[in-house]
């Protein structure tokens, strides 16, 4: 079943074209990792995946509707979580908003909705922090309260943008983890440039460039097959050759120290 299927899609800003011809279908509990340059048109293809932007050309639907028809079935954790550190609002508060058409929370939320937010906190290992201050946390913890809260709408969908960006090498880690335990229910779409994430958790794997290549990475000691005809080398074919050599990741500060050099 295809939960995401994109056909000849382009998007401009004004002028200044962004995606271009993209074609791509994701299947019900892919691990879709999105990577590229930045600018390339990463975050520009996950709102509109949200519905928040709309093609130019072509079409795009989630769960078999317009991508804007899903809103309640797509769970979004966006790329800067953070948040002012004396802002006196409890971890169990900020998973409650995640709730898609609940009352307003001027007049209480539900016993459902309040066993809903701690469920949710259960899921991703965070339930002994409800009532802490979220400023209180750490990067990594913060993190996973906002997936927590992305998973109060149940969604079908997780769609995250740059999930470690601001977190250390151990709460990456954790958070790949928890990704990897929810893809068993979920589907997940994960734009990163940790681009170690494609041979450890990904399934799938999408460079974005203006253009998309697609590859199919299930079985990773296979050779990649890529969707667009014509010459292309990106990350995904570097790791692979790592990986055929015996180096199933790099160092996360080798990493960083080539991404520099591209």
């Amino acid at each position: 079943m295809f939960v995401v299927q994109i056909e000849n899609l382009s998007f401009a800003y004004e002028k200044d074209l962004i995606l271009e011809d993209i074609n791509l279908t994701v299947e019900e509990k892919d691990f879709l990792a999105i990577i590229g340059p930045n600018g390339g048109g990463k975050s520009t293809l996950l709102k509109l995946m949200l519905g928040i932007l709309k093609p130019k050309k072509g079409s795009i639907q989630v769960l078999g509707k317009a991508a804007s028809k899903n809103p309640s079935h797509v769970g979004y954790v966006p790329q800067n979580t953070n948040v002012n550190t004396d802002f006196p609002i409890k971890v169990i508060e900020v998973v409650l908003m995640g709730h898609v058409g609940a009352k307003n929370p001027l007049f209480g939320y539900g016993k459902d909705e309040i066993a809903c937010a701690m469920g949710a906190l259960s899921q991703v290992g965070m339930q002994e922090y409800a009532q802490s201050k979220i400023g209180s946390l750490s990067g990594g913890q913060r993190q996973r309260v906002m997936i927590a809260r992305a998973l109060c709408a149940h969604p079908k969908i997780l769609l995250l943008d740059e999930p470690t960006s601001s977190i250390d090498i151990k709460g990456q880690k954790e958070i790949y983890e928890l990704l990897k335990l929810l893809n068993q229910s979920i589907t997940i779409i994960v734009v990163s440039h940790d681009i170690s994430v494609i041979l450890e958790y990904a399934n799938k794997a999408a460079h974005i460039n203006k253009r998309l290549s697609y590859h199919d990475i299930s079985n990773k000691k296979e050779t990649f097959h890529t969707h667009n005809e014509g010459e292309h080398f990106c990350e995904v074919e570097l790791l692979q050759m790592l990986g055929s050599e015996g180096c199933n990741t790099c160092e996360h500060e080798e990493e960083s120290k080539w991404r520099e050099t591209k």
